[in-house]
This record gives structure tokens, sequence and C-alpha cells, in this order.
């Protein structure tokens, strides 16, 4: 309990040195809305430091109650000969934390649990969890599944969702959600120039480097609550932790991706597709010819297309139809990988990454990117967070996600997109 205290106060300091950051971004050149915004965050940040410093005494509270209850145990505790034995060990075994945990979340009251469970949960709760709770007692709020899910969770939004999934893009993993600037800069078109003997170097501003910069918020999305019976906890699910930590993966993979390709930039990331610049119009509203595909990839810059992270990005229905397409030999253009050899499937040499976010060929859509992935940056702030409620749902329970992230393009010249035909 000692260590939840410390992690507690560590936090409480963390919200304030952020706080102070907003106040200090506020000045005679800052305009009345982003006033009003950092205003409002630090008063949030206030009433989120204000909830943490009771629930410190809380736990200081509860912490000086246990002591004062060891102690007098420890004066009543028998001695020697007085000791009774149980089993051929000597000590029963410690109930696990998650035994306990699936216990509480399938309706046993806090109260009704053992002194030593309620210790293995406390004790688990610190040491796994980030609890987030409702003024009043443990059962009044709720208990998070253990962070142990967090990695599956995580594996699980990468498999719905490329854009979250470091091997495409470029991710940034922070603690705290402050507004972060990403410097951004476009040098494909500069050069050296060639040099005479004795002839001085230019210093006329022309080899200037013009730095730009994209800002990445942390914007929190949510799943719905997935709900389940009592009946059906009790009647002998396996392993429900990892079932439902599946079943929320998969919603906020599919949250995340779907705003990382196509979020309008406004409240929202500014989306792959979104932010990507135009490589060509293909000359028909309903079907794709190699050669459009040829001139998207040559749109992009060549400096760009030798990045480790260039690939092609298309829905499946996109897969399907240029998987049919044949070059001058009647050879299918799409060639299988070799998973046995670590060969990925590529398409005209390329590696490309299914996304069914992506629109579907059709008049004046957009089904086709191509470029450096690299130049897209995801801001990952901390862990996706999944909650357990327990008394809103009473006798059944449950679940939900929560995450927080933001995505931008640093380079509109880096990934570009094919756009049909208009109708």
């Amino acid at each position: 309990m000692l260590q939840r205290i410390k992690e507690l106060r560590q936090r409480q300091e963390t919200i304030a040195e952020e706080a102070r950051e907003r106040l200090n971004q506020i000045n005679d050149s800052t305009d009345e809305a982003r006033a009003t915004e950092l205003e409002a965050a630090h008063d949030t940040a206030m009433a989120e430091y204000d909830k943490l410093e009771k629930q410190i005494r809380r736990e200081e509270r509860q912490l000086e109650i246990e002591r004062n209850a060891e102690e007098r145990r420890a004066r009543n505790r028998p001695t020697g000969d007085d000791v009774e034995t149980r089993g051929a060990g000597g000590e029963e075994p410690s109930p696990e934390y998650r035994h306990v945990f699936a216990r509480v979340i399938c309706g046993t009251d806090i109260s009704d649990l053992t002194a030593e469970e309620r210790n293995v949960l406390r004790a688990g709760a610190a040491k796994f969890e980030n609890r987030a709770q409702t003024g009043g007692s443990n059962t009044a709020g709720g208990y998070t599944v253990p962070t142990e899910l967090h990695g599956e969770i995580i594996q699980v939004m990468k498999a719905w969702g490329p854009m979250y999934d470091e091997e495409v893009a470029t991710v940034m993993n922070t603690a705290g959600g402050n507004p972060i600037q990403v410097p951004t800069v476009d040098d494909t078109d500069n050069e050296a120039d060639s040099h005479a003997e004795a002839e001085a170097l230019k210093d006329d501003g022309s080899g200037d480097v013009e730095f730009g910069q994209k800002l990445l918020n942390a914007y929190v999305f949510n799943t719905p609550f997935v709900r389940w019976s009592f009946e059906l906890n009790s009647d002998g699910i396996v392993n429900m932790e990892s079932f439902l930590g599946f079943l929320i993966g998969e919603r906020l993979g599919r949250i995340a991706n779907r705003q990382l390709t196509v979020g309008t930039g406004t409240n929202a990331p500014n989306g792959i597709l979104t932010a990507s610049s135009q490589g060509l119009i293909a000359a028909a509203s309903a079907s794709l010819k190699f050669d459009e595909i040829m001139e998207l990839e040559h749109s992009v810059d060549p400096a760009y297309r030798t990045s480790p992270k260039v690939r092609y990005m298309f829905n499946d229905n996109t897969l399907l139809a240029i998987r049919k397409l044949k070059d001058g030999d009647g050879n299918y253009l799409w060639q299988k990988g070799d998973v046995q050899a670590g060969i990925p499937a590529n398409f005209n040499g390329r590696r490309y990454s299914i996304n069914q976010a992506m629109p579907d060929i059709a008049a004046g859509a957009k089904p086709m990117l191509f470029g450096d992935f690299s130049r897209y940056f995801v801001r990952k702030v901390g862990s996706p967070v999944v909650g357990v409620m327990r008394e809103r749902f009473w006798p059944d329970m449950g679940i939900a996600g929560l995450i927080r992230f933001d995505g931008e393009l640093g380079d509109a010249n880096a990934v570009k997109h094919l756009k049909m035909k208009a109708a």
C-alpha cells in the first residue's frame, strides 16, 4: 500500500507540472479561444489532483487501520505448541489475485472476502491496475482489467488496424496528453552546387531549410459497454478476461484505425487518407488499370520510395480487384509471399497493408495509397484503459475501453492517393 500511495503522489506531481505548463502558455498574445481551452484543461487537471488527494487520504487511513489491527493480532497470536498446523505443508496456499478478482466481478461483495483475499486484491490492484473509482467505497466504482491483458489488447488492435502498428507508421508514446509539436521538412528539391577552386561559398540564404510544424493532440475514444450476465459468468466460462480483452481490443482497433485513416482533423486525428496529396485521377470510375497504379507509385519522389516503410494501402475488395490484374504476358501482378522463408506478399515488388477503413473502388473515391508511411506520426498516450463495472449493471457486468491518440502526416508529398473518376 505504501507503493500505491507513492504512485498516487507521483501522479499528483505530474498533474501539477502539466497544469503549470498550460497556465504558462497563456499570455497577452494568446487568443481568447485558446486561453479558454487552456484554462478549462487546467481546471480539469486540478479536479483530478483533488480527487487523488482524497484517495491518498483514504489509503493512508486504511493503512493506519490495518497496521493497528496487525499489531493487535500480533499481541494475541498464539505461539509454540498452541499453533495449529494446517495441511501437510503447514500452511494453506495464498489465494491468487486473478481468482479473487474474478470473484469480485462475478458479484462477490468486498465485505464477503476473507482478510487475506482483501489484502491480495488490494496488493494486486496496486501492482497491476490503474483504478478509476467514483467517490465512496470500492463497490461503488469498479476494478479495471489487470494490465497483463494490455499486451494482448494491443496485439488485437494491430491486427484490426494497420495504422496503429509501429511497423507501418512512426509511433510516439507519451505518458501525458499535452499538445506536442512535430517538426516537418521537405528537402527533396534541394541539392548541392558545383564548386570552383578558391570560390567563396554562398551565404545568401538559398540553402536554408524551411521547417514547418504539425500539432499532435490526445483525442479520447471509447468503446460501448460489452455486457454479460451473472449466469454466464457463473456457469464456468474459461479465461473470461482474455475473451473480453479480445473483444475490447477489436473495438479499440477499429476506432483507432478508422480515425487514423479517414479522420477529418477536426477534434480528431488528421487521417492519412485525408492528409495525403493526390497522385493521379483514374480514367474510369469503377475499375483500375495497372498503368495507373504505376503512375501513382511514380508520383511519389524516389527519395521516399526507398524508405523501409514504403508500401501500398487499400482494403480487401481493392486487393481482390488488383489480384486479377495481369501483365502483357498474362502473368498475375500480385505475388504470394513465402511464410517459411519470411517473405511477405507483395504487389509489384512492394509491400502492402490491408486497411478496411479505406474506401472501395467507386466514383470519386480514393481507394489506394502509396508512399513512405514513416512520415505519418501516430501519438499514443499511455496504454488502453479497460474497466469493469459491477453495480451499474448489477447483477450483470459490463466492460468498456478507452484510448487516447492522435495522428498527422508530416509531409503530404510522402504519401499520395489514387482517386477514381467522378461519375
